[in-house]
């Protein structure tokens, strides 16, 4: 019980009390981020002209440098930090003030679409829609970063708190080994109170995103006993590595499809006699004939949890029907590195009530949190650990993520610039 009261009594004293805010300055912070929207929307078209996929180095650290540059504007201190230890372009961070509560805002520069992609313009549509290759994943979010920032600054309130931004250069396609890609990201987290992130979530300004879970690849490998396909079954030959795998993928299914939130998918498999890697990504070459039992197989997938408990559990519970092997089989299950869950928290809650109630208050209706099963791992998971909370889906809204059809809702720009200005100014009422 004593527990459960400091704790309740730290969460508390987390966030401020409504009353302590000033209308005043937040009607001074909505006019600042309505004066910035020209900006803003200049600023998103350039930097979703600029080619930044992953691999095209030199475009996302242009687009980095763009942003710099306005960060510079507005007061902070930036850095590039060169990614040639985890074989990517680099992540741009800024910092900005010495006092008041610490808070992460993050972002990414890289977007799915190669440099020889012909997805490539910034093109205004009707109804305030514009499309283009990172207009909503996630270039908006980043713009509303800077748009953000930049009206609690001409509103005279930045002073107040304490910001970091991490914007990373290969969300889209990690860099290898993880520690080092996400380095600058995890040092900023432990630095921080708070974590907000401007991913788009479910494309619904309605929601924000308090949970995510968790995705880890897994490759599980198997033997058997090569032999005439008449002596299957047999004491002397066993069962073979396919029906192995059909044992053990089935029984994970039968074990692990029940538990909410939690999925497992096995998406590639080959086997036979013998299997080799082609030089592919991805691809994988099999020799077998269907009078030969099977000897060698592999599969390799992925698993997505709501909580680092929730996929401890699956790890073991995988590890368990893989070793109970058929006869003359044996199998190995390998996890690999992979993005942790940002596991539902107290914190989480409280933040995203707050967020909610600045959005009531502006008129733009309450907003609820995402189910987790239809928000996709996100750089944020690096940081829900380290801080009190975490809250993310605060970019621009829109719909066709990843694909050429990438299109962004511009009414959402201004209403969560505004939410997000708001949401700052008021954390930075806690002393």
């Amino acid at each position: 019980m004593f527990i459960r009261t400091v704790v309740t009594l730290v969460l508390s004293a987390l966030f401020y009390t409504p009353a302590l805010a000033d209308e005043t300055i937040e009607k001074t912070i909505i006019e600042a981020v309505e004066t910035g929207m020209p900006q803003a929307l200049s600023t998103l078209g350039q930097s979703v002209n600029i080619n930044s996929g992953t691999m095209n180095f030199a475009g996302v650290k242009q687009v980095g440098d763009l942003y710099a540059s306005e960060l510079k504007e507005i007061g902070f201190d930036t850095q590039w930090v060169e990614g040639d230890d985890f074989g990517r372009a680099g992540h741009l961070v800024a910092s900005y003030g010495t006092k008041g509560p610490k808070i992460l805002m993050i972002g990414h520069l890289d977007t799915v679409f190669a440099k020889t992609d012909d997805f490539q313009a910034y093109e205004l549509l009707e109804n305030n829609k514009v499309k283009g290759p990172g207009t909503t994943d996630m270039k908006g979010g980043d713009v509303i970063i800077i748009a953000a920032v930049r009206a609690l600054k001409m509103a005279d309130v930045l002073d107040n708190v304490q910001i970091k931004i991490v914007m990373t250069g290969d969300e889209e396609s990690s860099g290898r080994p993880l520690f080092k890609s996400k380095a600058a990201l995890i040092d900023a987290a432990i630095w921080a109170d708070i974590a907000l992130g401007f991913e788009d979530g479910d494309g619904n300004i309605k929601t924000a995103v308090t949970s995510r879970r968790g995705s880890v690849g897994w490759t599980l490998e198997i033997t058997g006993r090569a032999a005439h396909s008449s002596q299957i079954f047999t004491d002397e030959v066993g069962y073979g590595a396919i029906l192995e795998s059909a044992r053990i993928l089935n029984t994970y299914r039968e074990q692990l499809s029940g538990i909410p939130n939690l999925t497992f998918n096995p998406g590639r498999i080959v086997g036979g006699t013998r299997i080799a890697k082609a030089d592919a990504a991805n691809t994988s070459t099999a020799f077998g004939k269907s009078n030969v039992v099977a000897q060698s197989l592999k599969v390799t997938g992925g698993i997505r949890a709501i909580s680092p408990h929730q996929l401890a559990d699956a790890k073991a519970t995988m590890q368990k029907i893989t070793n109970n092997n058929l006869l003359h089989t044996s199998a190995t299950l390998k996890f690999s590195d992979g993005y942790p869950p940002m596991a539902p928290t107290d914190g989480n809650t409280r933040l995203l009530a707050m967020y909610s109630d600045i959005s009531q208050s502006l008129g733009y209706g309450d907003i609820q949190a995402v189910d987790p099963r239809k928000a996709g791992a996100a750089d944020i998971s690096f940081t829900a650990q380290y801080v009190d909370a975490a809250l993310d889906g605060l970019g621009l809204m829109g719909t066709d993520g990843h694909t050429k059809d990438e299109t962004a809702d511009l009414t959402s720009l201004k209403k969560n610039t505004e939410k997000a200005a708001i949401l700052i100014y008021r954390l930075s009422l806690e002393k």
